[in-house]
């Protein structure tokens, strides 16, 4: 869709009925470029828009501007509580802050203090992230928050050691099939946390249900069937979105390793004789002969060392031999 439509304010700047419209706009919304809008910019942002709300836009500003002013308070701006989110629990730093988590969660041969690190680390910028972006339209008790981040973190944990500890302790798998395995283990971890922090955050839309709208957005009433399915469909989410990060590295180098060893890549040791020094009529002197055997008997070593070197091997055995040259 073209980026030069009319700035409708709150609304998205791509069609949200179609799935290239939709692509753009979550695109829009971690984009990592506004974790470097500076804080005069974020006032100028907010401060065009404000003037667009009161009729009062000064002459030359296009639509662009007020798409873009109104990207970057969004990405930075509480939309209920008008405050500043913190740069790590951005929508927009979701994806820089988070992937050193991913890569942590996906290092091989893990300790035990390391898996648990790991885990508790994910589950931690997880609740950060949900509580600082959440619906505070309506108040809730931090309570309910850090429920559902203990129960994420204590089904985490609890599972990826587990897993870890039944792998090692399978005899059926041999090294190499234990290694594999366990490169999985990240992703029914975090799918099942998510699932958990899900429901225990929102257990109470069963008993309660959940708003439903019309075509205009105006409320109709609340039903705990759709509660239902909208509890469902987000647990699902949550466990399908984590998959492709979390699941085709591990097959990745799986692939990788097995094509290497079927290669057969073998790297050459370095030629010895390309790297030994020069020889000189020292060195070729103390070198032994082919075919021909050096015995020296005590005191001929210095008559020997004073033929010169060019001399050939048959005076060099005969010298060795001449006992006449031999002290007492």
């Amino acid at each position: 869709m073209s980026d030069n439509l009319t700035f409708q304010y709150g609304r998205s700047r791509f069609d949200q009925n179609t799935f290239f419209g939709r692509f753009r706009h979550f695109l829009d919304v971690i984009d990592p470029s506004t974790l470097f809008v500076p804080e005069k910019r974020l006032q100028e942002s907010v401060e065009l828009l404000d003037r667009f709300k009161r009729g009062t836009l000064p002459p030359g500003v296009t639509d662009a501007q007020l798409w873009q002013a109104q990207k970057i308070k969004q990405a930075i701006i509480h939309p209920d509580t008008g405050e500043k989110i913190l740069m790590p629990f951005r929508m927009s730093g979701f994806i820089p802050f988070g992937t050193p988590v991913v890569v942590g969660l996906l290092l091989p041969n893990q300790t035990l203090v390391s898996t648990i690190f790991w885990q508790w680390l994910n589950q931690s910028h997880n609740a950060c992230v949900n509580y600082s972006n959440r619906n505070a339209s309506k108040p809730a008790p931090v309570s309910k928050f850090f429920l559902g981040y203990l129960g994420a973190v204590t089904s985490a944990v609890s599972i990826a050691v587990g897993l870890n500890v039944l792998i090692q302790k399978a005899s059926r798998f041999n090294p190499t099939t234990r290694l594999l395995v366990r490169r999985f283990i990240p992703f029914p971890a975090v799918a099942t946390a998510n699932v958990c922090n899900v429901v225990l955050m929102r257990h109470s839309e069963l008993s309660e249900g959940i708003s439903v709208l019309d075509d205009s957005g105006n409320v109709v009433g609340t039903s705990k069937v759709a509660a239902k399915h909208a509890l469902l469909e987000t647990a699902l989410t949550r466990v399908v979105l984590p998959m492709p990060i979390l699941m085709l590295p591990p097959i990745i180098m799986a692939v990788l390793e097995k094509f290497v060893n079927n290669a057969g890549v073998v790297v050459s040791p370095p030629c010895h004789q390309a790297s030994s020094p020069p020889e000189t009529p020292e060195t070729r002197a103390a070198r032994p002969q082919s075919g021909v055997p050096r015995r020296l008997r005590p005191g001929s070593a210095s008559r020997h060392q004073s033929l010169p070197t060019d001399v050939p091997d048959q005076r060099e055995s005969a010298g060795a031999g001449d006992r006449s040259g031999d002290g007492l």
